[in-house]
């Protein structure tokens, strides 16, 4: 039986191995909690925002106040059809094994080095509260797939992608609310990909985990 993995999917594995399982082998579903549809939100127009600069050829204020002497290299992906196609969340970036087997991820931008071509990962995240320093290792699973991904599909990506984030900093007298950024440089590792791809293969292929969650424990089958 191939299954279909995801970033999202490979998280819950990490999570629960079991609820993944049960999951993906169609036997019960683990409840989702609630999403923040601001979230949501800002996602669709921070797209819009930036495909209306790459019409334009050039580099919104975001990456070139964050990062101004490396952006100046770079420019934003304009094949907005196949960028498109790789946003959906029902098809996306997809890579196929010999099994059938079939791993897929939904980007929200890419950049190209203009020196070599080479793409890079451009992933928009919304936080309510100011960076730690670790909080760009909770998003490397994502960008290592995204980059595995990508690469076995033909197009060569550079070493690293960036996390853009948006926090929420002031509302103004007139009701608009302002937003600091912050551009995060994330060295990205496919191999690790391929391991969590490989790992979640070989999970669902074998029994059940017993080992339970707040969520599966009740859960017979």
């Amino acid at each position: 039986m191939p299954f279909k993995l995801s970033p999202h999917t490979i998280s819950l594995m990490q999570e629960c191995p079991r609820c993944f399982w049960l999951e993906k082998h169609e036997i019960w579903q683990r409840p989702e909690g609630i999403t923040a549809s601001l979230m949501n939100g800002m996602d669709r127009i921070l797209k819009t925002h930036f495909d209306k600069f790459r019409d334009k050829g050039e580099m919104p204020p975001e990456l070139v106040n964050n990062h101004n002497e490396e952006c100046k290299n770079l420019k934003l992906f304009d094949d907005a059809e196949l960028l498109d196609k790789w946003r959906y969340y029902k098809q996306g970036i997809v890579w196929q094994d010999e099994n059938n087997n079939i791993l897929m991820g939904a980007i929200d931008n890419l950049l190209v080095n203009k020196k070599n071509n080479k793409l890079i990962v451009l992933d928009y995240k919304t936080r309510g509260f100011p960076l730690k320093e670790n909080t760009h290792e909770y998003y490397q699973n994502q960008l290592d797939i995204y980059n595995f991904l990508l690469r076995n599909n033909g197009y060569e990506t550079e070493d690293y992608a960036f996390l853009l984030f948006y926090i929420p900093k002031e509302v103004l007298p007139t009701g608009e609310v302002l937003f600091d950024t912050t551009l995060k440089k994330v060295k990205i590792n496919v191999l690790n990909a391929e391991y969590l791809f490989n790992k979640a293969i070989k999970l669902l292929n074998g029994d059940c985990p017993k080992e339970v969650c707040e969520w599966c424990e009740n859960v017979k089958f």
